[in-house]
């Protein structure tokens, strides 16, 4: 059974990684490129490259990705190679083969519409791939190595390394396009962070009341969740309590504060929203005794 389930999430994480990388070439060559907008990382760094000295967009991602590769390989370790191992060969791939397929098609000419569909794809692409557990290669490497060699913390040489690759190819774009890249940027970043919470965020629940025992049964019985209970003191009068502590499916919200209503309407609770929350119930199978 174990076996099985091993199987199955490697076959889950391969295709996560193909399609992802097949998504991610299919914005770029249908909306990002046609529109002359700019862009961030290796993909930015090939359409600098390529106005300036006419090399193909995919042929130098290949060469770069496969440089970055060998250079995070021999400072990271083999372990980070293999999760960029497949984006590496796949995104130049994938590219070069839907540029011979679709030519010079055009889909639209409105750069507002491209700036929209090439940040949802490159979002998504960029989700899927992390969510399966890999890298997409090119220059997610270099951040990493400066932060193994020099402590130079992630974000901040990410950050450095994109404002210069935009930098550079607002010489050569319209000012329009330049501004619209900058609102593509920020499309697949949202995009991007609300990918990696999909199916992950849940809701947490905190109650104070005198009826304690009875709405933690209710919980348990009613809702099927668990529930934690933490001894607790009234800042005001003092007075000991319970603090009822709970976790449930945002599906679940409506049907337990139903519930505490019922029991007890004057109730203090409190409800928060979580971004990820793994144990018994939700990352692992239930368990009754």
């Amino acid at each position: 059974m174990k076996t099985s389930k091993k199987t199955f999430h490697i076959l889950e994480s391969i295709v996560s990684v193909i399609a992802g990388n097949l998504l991610y070439a299919l914005a770029v060559k249908l909306f990002l490129i046609p529109s002359g907008l700019i862009t961030g990382g290796t993909t930015g760094i090939a359409l600098s490259v390529n106005y300036f000295f006419g090399i193909p967009v995919s042929g130098f991602v290949l060469v770069f990705n496969i440089l970055m590769l060998i250079i995070g390989m021999a400072i990271l370790g083999k372990g980070f190679a293999l999760t960029t191992f497949a984006s590496t060969f796949l995104y130049p791939l994938f590219l070069e083969c839907l540029d011979k397929m679709f030519g010079d098609l055009i889909l639209t000419q409105d750069i507002l519409l491209c700036t929209v569909f090439s940040g949802l794809g490159i979002g998504l692409a960029l989700g899927i791939i992390i969510r399966a557990g890999a890298s997409s290669g090119g220059m997610d490497i270099p951040p990493l190595v400066l932060k193994k060699l020099c402590g130079i913390p992630v974000s901040v040489s990410m950050y450095c390394f994109d404002f210069c690759i935009l930098f550079i190819q607002a010489f050569f774009r319209p000012i329009p396009n330049v501004l619209y890249g900058i609102i593509l940027i920020m499309i697949y970043t949202i995009v991007l962070d609300k990918m990696l919470l999909i199916g992950q965020s849940r809701t947490e629940i905190k109650i104070v009341s005198e009826k304690s025992a009875q709405i933690c049964q209710a919980i348990l019985n009613q809702v099927d969740r668990g529930v934690t209970l933490i001894n607790s003191e009234g800042g005001y009068l003092h007075k000991e309590t319970k603090l009822i502590l709970s976790v449930v499916s945002n599906q679940e919200l409506l049907q337990v504060e139903r519930i505490v209503r019922q029991i007890d309407p004057e109730c203090f609770m409190v409800v928060s929203r979580v971004s990820e929350v793994r144990g018994r119930g939700f990352s692992m199978n239930k368990r009754y005794r």
